[in-house]
């Protein structure tokens, strides 16, 4: 792996860059000691949310839309008299 100086560095950083992200990654050095290793970025995909990814493994019940049907109703109409 190639090492260059900070002066080089700064100098051709741009040289540089497009090197390691081809591939070539390099080392900076500051009075002959190494400082940073300089690599390309691995690309990773996207997350892609999908749309039903569990379908079949839930079961709702059949009386859902009723589930705390009373207490619903009290909390918004209050207490039946």
């Amino acid at each position: 792996m190639r090492t260059v100086n900070m002066h080089e560095a700064k100098t051709h950083l741009s040289r540089l860059v497009d090197q390691a992200a081809k591939g070539e990654p390099f080392v900076i050095a500051r009075a002959g000691k190494p400082l940073v290793k300089v690599v390309a970025i691995e690309e990773t995909k996207p997350v892609v949310k999908r749309i039903g990814f569990m379908a079949g493994e839930v079961k709702i019940p059949d009386d859902f839309k009723a589930f705390a049907r009373e207490e619903i109703e009290e909390m918004f109409n209050g207490k039946p008299e």
